[in-house]
């Protein structure tokens, strides 16, 4: 009766969600005084799990679920926790895990919160507070049914490491036809992916073509981030729309979210509000953004980035 944890990856290699949420289910798993068993789907190496509170890994390995399919994955992932007589199933708010985790209540039967953001205050019963109106507040959500699922906020929990191993275990789910065939899939070529970035700096149309982005993406390779865009950006071509952020896009909870030349419309600013640090670069001292923003710059972003990039490289070179 553990409590099971779906561990995303890609390419065999663990998201870092996949550590977050291992995180987040080794302390559901001490209050109720139980163990963690992870599920994971074609991965190369799961012994990493053990540092991050996971007991014992299911590993499966099928040749259906190389891509992403919500209903094959959400069908693996019920049948090892049925397996497993798991009352508590621990998912990510990934894009890939909000869409499984329907298939996945409906199938077990469960109750489901997104967004969470920390442990439960009880287990009895048990209580969840997670963000509700695009991050703009809180919910206090009660789960009632026998078993029940929790998608945790992406970087709402940190990694929290453990000393400890866990022990694997084949599994092999029965999976019929389902439905779908992946014919390709084309990946944002960036070093670093918006989704598992801890930075992420962002260009508007403020940048006045995309022939300047040369200094968002230097930035961006000065401190290990990766690269974004706001919607009219993407719209006009400048950047692929893999790169989008916000509302209509992809969500953004990274540690600092940097945003250059963007004035900050109502939807783009709902989609990084999970951000925990924000800071905008602008000539517009009246942007929405600013209002919003831990930390502001008003100025020409052609003059600030160029001189802020010379300052990382320089206190870099200290260290």
């Amino acid at each position: 009766m553990s409590v099971l944890v779906y561990t995303e990856s890609e390419q065999g290699a663990f998201k870092k969600v996949a550590l977050e949420v291992a995180s987040y289910a080794k302390t559901v798993a001490d209050q109720l005084g139980t163990t963690v068993t992870a599920v994971t789907i074609n991965v190369d190496n799961a012994s990493e799990l053990g540092n991050y509170g996971v007991d014992k890994v299911l590993n499966i390995s099928n040749d259906q679920l190389q891509s992403f399919n919500a209903n094959g994955y959400a069908e693996a992932i019920k049948q090892a926790a049925e397996k497993e007589a798991a009352k508590v199933v621990v998912i990510s708010s990934s894009a890939d895990s909000k869409y499984l985790a329907p298939l996945l209540a409906v199938g077990l039967n469960a109750g489901y919160a997104s967004n969470v953001i920390e442990a439960p205050s009880s287990t009895s019963p048990f209580t969840v507070k997670r963000t509700a109106f695009t991050n703009k507040a809180f919910e206090i959500s009660q789960i009632n049914t026998d078993v029940k699922i929790i998608g945790v906020s992406n970087n709402s929990f940190g990694l929290v490491e453990n000393t400890g191993s866990a022990s694997a275990e084949d599994f092999s789910p029965s999976l019929s036809d389902l439905g779908v065939q992946v014919e390709s899939v084309d990946k944002a070529t960036d070093k670093v992916t918006i989704a598992d970035a801890d930075v992420v700096v962002s260009g508007g149309r403020g940048l006045k073509g995309p022939e300047n982005w040369g200094m968002i993406e230097e930035l961006a390779d000065v401190l290990g981030a990766a690269t974004a865009c706001s919607k009219p950006v993407s719209d006009l071509g400048w950047r692929p729309h893999s790169e989008h952020v916000g509302q209509t896009g992809k969500p953004v909870a990274s540690n600092l979210y940097i945003a250059i030349g963007i004035s900050g419309a109502i939807q783009h600013l709902a989609g990084v509000n999970a951000s925990k640090v924000k800071v905008v670069i602008n000539t517009d001292e009246e942007a929405p953004f600013f209002k919003a923003a831990d930390y502001g710059v008003v100025g020409d972003a052609f003059d600030v980035v160029p001189q802020l990039i010379e300052k990382i490289k320089a206190f870099k070179a200290q260290q």
